[in-house]
C-alpha cells in the first residue's frame, strides 16, 4: 500500500498528467491511476474532488457539464495553459527525485 503522504504529494502531476490526453472526468480518473498502479493506488471520490476543485481554482483546470452517453450529466476536466505550465515544472521536480532516488537505489537492490 502507498502511504497518504505520497499519494498526497503525488496527486496534482498524476491529475495533470491524466488530463493531458484530453478532458476527462472523475471516476474515469480514479479507474485510470488504479488501473496503472496495477490496483496499488487507489483514490476515493473525497479524496479526487477536492483537488480537482482546487485546481480548478488555481486556474490549472477547467470543467464542463455534459451528457455522458447514457443521458446523465456529467462534470468534464481539461488541462489550462497554466496547467500544462504547472505539470512541465512539477515533472521537473519529480524527475530531479527520481534521479537521486536511482542513484540511491540501484536496481539490482530493489526488493519487492
Amino acid at each position: 500500500m502507498i502511504s497518504k503522504a505520497l499519494i498526497a504529494a503525488s496527486t496534482k502531476p498524476l491529475i495533470l498528467s491524466v488530463l493531458l490526453d484530453g478532458e476527462t472526468y472523475g471516476y474515469r480518473i480514479i479507474k485510470q491511476m488504479k488501473a496503472l498502479s496495477g490496483g496499488r493506488l487507489e483514490w476515493s471520490f473525497g479524496m479526487l474532488y477536492p483537488v480537482l476543485h482546487r485546481l480548478e481554482k488555481d486556474g490549472f483546470i477547467e470543467a464542463s457539464w455534459k451528457k455522458s452517453d447514457k443521458g446523465r450529466l456529467r462534470k468534464y476536466y481539461r488541462l489550462t495553459e497554466a496547467g500544462q505550465e504547472e505539470l512541465d515544472r512539477e515533472r521537473s521536480q519529480w524527475l530531479t527525485v527520481q534521479g537521486v532516488f536511482a542513484k540511491l537505489w540501484p536496481s539490482s537492490e530493489v526488493r519487492s
